[in-house]
């Protein structure tokens, strides 16, 4: 994190930025982010940690500039714990080998060495000077260079294009720390140039803007719009990291930014057509894509939460139909919902786990609970007891996002299902064949033939515990268990 002391390092003339910088929400940026920067702390020191004080220190006795650069400079500025903590420097990366004991070749032809020092890794790149971008993505080739400054504007955004040393104080040749201040995504230079030589930037615009809630620069913006279609240079891969992170911000409903700038047209065309799509229906307020974003705004940053709310409606669209009073209905639709989020997120080369998990909980979005203790049983049996409180969570986000007239019928019966859900939990109920009081091996002592006849009697008295969970000793349902078919 940043301090300020009294005394140390470079003096900054901030007298001029303090202002009532807003962002369009109305919230005051130099508190909101705590940028901890006031007329009457003018100088700057950034706690480092003591091996990347260490990995300075060694680079500059061997005669080597060094810096702390990007976004651990970022992070310590707006008070955040950084994740990663990279060095520039002018050392060429064989300078920096031979200046350190154990190093790693992560990105050496791009210049980056790892350093290992006390049991973590410390990205160390010299630097450089990108040659032209050929594919949209990767420069073809890079050159090294002693000079910052070339190295400071080849970066993304000028919060990402300050450096800083405890003796120098802060490198800030782009206006970063002001835009920081104003809480603004501005590309470095020419944002077109900066797009069209690398079009993941384009997505880490809007991830930017959602995790520190900051406002897209209107010429930044602007670019954006013009060159979202170079998105599809792009892998599967990046695409999944760049919209995971956003929507696991504290801003997902920043996920509107790629649906305003052309981007979703390109990346995910079915969320432009449920943005367009209304619902004509006493339970709904809003058209069906805002409904998906007041949805995702209501659930925790979850992994899987926030992936089934934004795809746990987009199967209206192929559901829809309208009925002789003019009203629409989309009957059908999480069955639907939950096929496309799980080719959606395949395409995305998600995991099988995730990509389960979220296409269970579309699924089962909109199952009609009976709201007794027997039918939230089954429920859980079907989806999971460890999974049920995040259908539980998804069910009241989507119940809060539909009209007061759905609100006012719908929250009290989520109140009631976890209500219920809570004293299941309690009394221990049997809701999966792992509780079951009896096993196979039990079935089998009192005469089942080994193999399939097993399983199905073992499923048959779950069903019936599910339903009788008093059921559930070993005596009670071996007495209960139908005759074995070929019972010795």
């Amino acid at each position: 994190m940043m301090t300020i002391p009294e005394s140390k390092s470079q003096t900054l003339n901030l007298c001029d930025m303090k202002q009532d910088f807003k962002s369009p929400g109305n919230h005051d940026f130099e508190f909101r982010n705590t940028l901890l920067i006031t007329e009457r702390q003018h100088r700057m020191h950034i706690e480092l940690p003591p091996q990347v004080h260490n990995i300075l220190r060694i680079l500059r006795s061997a005669g080597f500039e060094a810096y702390i650069v990007g976004g651990c400079v970022r992070d310590a500025l707006l008070a955040r714990e950084p994740e990663d903590w990279d060095i520039t420097t002018s050392a060429s990366p064989q300078e920096v080998k031979t200046l350190f004991r154990r190093t790693v070749d992560t990105g050496i032809q791009h210049g980056t060495v790892t350093v290992l020092m006390g049991g973590s890794g410390y990205e160390v790149t010299t630097y450089r000077v990108d040659g032209i971008y050929e594919d949209g993505r990767h420069p073809k080739q890079v050159s090294f260079t002693r000079s910052l400054a070339e190295d400071l504007k080849r970066r993304d955004f000028t919060i990402n294009a300050m450096a800083y040393h405890p003796e120098e104080g802060l490198v800030d040749l782009h206006g970063g720390l002001a835009d920081l201040t104003h809480g603004l995504i501005r590309a470095v230079g020419k944002p077109r140039e900066r797009f069209q030589e690398d079009a993941l930037r384009i997505l880490r615009a809007v991830r930017f803007s959602a995790q520190l809630d900051f406002t897209i620069e209107e010429e930044t913006l602007a670019a954006i719009r013009a060159f979202a279609p170079r998105l599809t240079l792009i892998s599967h891969e990046r695409i999944q990291v760049e919209c995971h992170k956003l929507l696991l911000s504290p801003h997902p409903e920043r996920f509107l930014t790629l649906y305003e700038t052309g981007i979703t047209a390109i990346l995910f065309p079915e969320f432009d057509q449920m943005m367009e799509m209304p619902q004509n229906h006493p339970c709904h307020c809003y058209s069906v894509g805002l409904h998906t974003m007041e949805t995702l705004k209501a659930v925790p940053a979850d992994p899987a939460l926030r992936w089934a709310a934004l795809l746990h409606d987009v199967g209206k669209l192929s559901t829809h139909t309208v009925d002789e009073h003019g009203i629409d209905h989309f009957h059908g639709h999480a069955a639907a919902s939950a096929d496309f989020a799980r080719h959606f997120l395949q395409e995305l080369r998600f995991d099988n786990q995730t990509i389960r998990l979220v296409t269970l909980l579309v699924r089962y979005h909109d199952h009609r609970l009976r709201m007794n203790e027997a039918d939230l049983r089954h429920t859980m049996c079907r989806v999971g007891e460890e999974n049920f409180p995040r259908l539980l969570t998804l069910r009241r986000a989507d119940a809060a996002a539909k009209s007061p007239l759905a609100r006012e019928r719908l929250l009290p019966l989520c109140d009631r299902a976890e209500a219920l859900y809570a004293e299941i939990i309690a009394r221990g109920d049997c809701t999966s064949l792992k509780d079951l009081a009896v096993t196979g091996q039990d079935l089998i002592a009192a005469g089942f033939r080994p193999g399939r006849e097993i399983g199905a009697t073992l499923e048959q008295l779950l069903e019936l515990v599910l339903d009788h969970p008093e059921y559930n000793t070993k005596e009670e349902l071996i007495s209960r268990a139908p005759s074995p078919a070929s019972a010795t």
